[in-house]
């Protein structure tokens, strides 16, 4: 069976699934369906993937944990009645994960800024443990101590037996991990601009929030602000985080649960030059950055941008959103119009798309139905009162319809009267305004861009400012696939730690997201890791004929299937057969 690649798009999202294709047998022929679905990959493209797998892997068969193939192994006779197998334990998805971490060098970086001392585990491999199992296993140190790392075959790469993980351990292990937040970005950076040539001349930053559960008051950064989890009730931090090309990420910030987005700009990108330089660098941020100080900002200190801009801005370019001409249609359903700013200092893009207005058309049309039957269970209530009702609690509950709906809102014209021929004492009415159903009809769908690049046409704008999607997937990854959210920890030091392991968990995904995609191999790390993870490390014990109370163990890596033997070499990995703890006799 051959391992089948197949996208499909849902949601705008490109998800990836496989699937086992079986050989089929044509004319007497066996075919294998493969090539086709796994990505063809042309001469180059081959020897660059294996380029790559290599500076990956490394050179070196890793001769210090597998065992090699010995000429010459002596024979000895085993009594095939009490052969049994023993100690199975997950191998496929921590080995690519601590091949990830070796290949960052995470394991040198690790060592050399937490040197051993007195304790009974290097915080090193500590460190190693948080990570991989974050990339593997999203969970608690509590259920890592508990229940994950004995099943895994962590104990046999790491050298660190299953008893003296506990989660205390683990705890200390985040306090001593966070000081070195910076040095690790820092190392981080030249890494994976080596293994994946990437360029820094793009930055793309977003801001996102995460929300704790409990009260978290020895947290100075938990507060309540706009929840992008949809958890307004729960206090909560923001995550300001910077993504090159792809979603590779550069760096990230925590601010107070309640900073606005917009405040964060002149320190976020401070402090991401005074950390790798004043390059010439164009920086990329959504609507919620927008704000006439940060653009003078920009603007004074010589930095390049492109930044989207408030709904409310779309009227300023009515004029030109409704005249035919000049519009440039950059991909299916997607329209650009490049605009000069009205004092030349800058370029307006203005952008229209089909799919965004069937989207916006819809939620206006639901929004607008959810305010006229909130309208009409109150006009029937104030209709059959037999007693005079409070005009503010009514003017307040239209107000919190409103609030809910903010989208239809102004579509409305809203009055309570007084009508003394009514047991209520008011009459309500409501009508709709057409001006704001016109604008509607014409703005749906579109929105603005602002940048001082002058030497970039529209198209080139447009495509550059829609890779923000990258910094809203690397969210989404961390907070789904990484189990980001929601947050356990009570103490400050404790949160920024857990948020900083999920950022390198989150390095090593996109690690193995850049790897298997130019082996031709999609864009789904979690498929990977499930596949392999179903590859299993197992101890063979072998009793000798010669003394029944003496047994020969032999730790085995089970083989690999054709699916996921393809696999393992469009990744250029090999797949180790015997591991060298312990291959000794011992004593029943």
């Amino acid at each position: 069976m051959y391992l089948r690649h197949t996208v499909v798009r849902k949601g705008g999202w490109a998800r990836t699934y496989w699937r086992l294709v079986r050989s089929v047998r044509r004319g007497g022929k066996v075919v294998q369906e493969t090539a086709a679905h796994l990505g063809e990959l042309d001469g180059e493209g081959r020897a660059r993937a294996q380029l790559l797998a290599q500076e990956i892997t490394g050179r070196a068969d890793q001769r210090e944990l597998f065992e090699g193939t010995a000429p010459g192994e002596p024979a000895v006779a085993v009594r095939l009645k009490g052969i049994r197998v023993e100690r199975g334990r997950a191998f496929g998805d921590v080995w690519l994960g601590w091949t990830l971490w070796r290949a960052l060098r995470l394991e040198a970086l690790c060592a050399a800024l937490l040197p051993p001392g007195r304790e009974a585990v290097p915080w090193a491999q500590m460190a190693a443990v948080l990570v991989i199992a974050r990339v593997c296993e999203p969970s608690s140190e509590l259920h890592i101590a508990e229940d994950w790392y004995r099943t895994t075959a962590l104990e046999d790469l790491l050298g660190v037996p299953a008893a003296r993980i506990d989660d205390n351990r683990l705890y200390r292990a985040l306090d001593r991990l966070l000081p070195h937040k910076e040095a690790i970005e820092q190392h981080l950076r030249p890494r994976l601009g080596e293994l994946f040539a990437l360029e820094y001349d793009l930055l793309l930053y977003d801001v996102t929030s995460t929300y704790f559960e409990g009260l978290a008051e020895a947290n100075a950064l938990a507060a309540r602000g706009y929840s992008r989890d949809h958890r307004p009730d729960c206090k909560q931090v923001c995550i300001a985080l910077v993504v090159t090309r792809g979603g590779v990420p550069l760096g990230y910030e925590l601010f107070a649960g309640n900073r606005t987005d917009v405040t964060t700009v002149e320190e976020i990108v401070s402090t991401m030059e005074a950390r790798y330089g004043l390059a010439s660098r164009v920086w990329v941020m959504d609507r919620g950055m927008a704000s006439a100080a940060n653009v003078a900002w920009l603007q004074q200190t010589g930095r390049r941008y492109l930044i989207g801009t408030p709904k409310n801005d779309l009227r300023h370019w009515a004029r030109e959103l409704a005249a035919a001409t000049d519009w440039q249609r950059v991909r299916e359903g997607v329209e650009v119009k490049r605009c000069a700013g009205p004092e030349g200092a800058e370029t307006f893009v203005l952008c229209r798309s089909v799919e965004r207005r069937e989207k916006e058309k819809a939620m206006h049309e639901r929004f607008a139905q959810r305010i006229e039957t909130a309208l009409a269970t109150l006009a029937e209530r104030i209709d059959h009162a037999r007693r005079p009702l409070d005009r503010g609690k009514l003017e307040r509950q239209i107000g919190r319809v409103l609030e809910r709906n903010t989208r239809a809102a102004g579509r409305y014209t809203i009055e309570l009267f007084e009508d003394p021929t009514r047991p209520a004492g008011l009459r309500l009415q409501w009508s709709t305004r057409p001006e704001w159903t016109e604008w509607a009809r014409h703005s749906e769908g579109c929105y603005v861009l602002r940048t001082n690049i002058t030497d970039w046409d529209a198209e080139t704008l447009w495509r550059t400012y829609v890779q923000l999607t990258e910094a809203e997937a690397a969210f989404r990854i961390q907070k789904s696939e990484l189990s980001l959210r929601p947050i356990w920890h009570q103490k400050t030091e404790r949160v920024q730690a857990h948020i900083l392991v999920c950022f390198l968990a989150y390095v090593l995904w996109k690690t193995l997201e850049q790897w298997q995609s130019r082996a031709g191999l999609g864009n789904s790390p979690r498929t990977i890791l499930d596949e392999l993870g179903r590859i299993q490390s197992t101890d063979v014990v072998l009793p000798l004929a010669e003394d029944a109370h003496r047994t020969l163990r032999i730790r085995c890596v089970v083989r690999p299937d054709k699916a996921q033997a393809l696999l393992l070499d469009r990744l250029g990995l090999r797949l180790p057969e015997r591991l060298k703890v312990p291959t000794s006799i011992h004593r029943m």
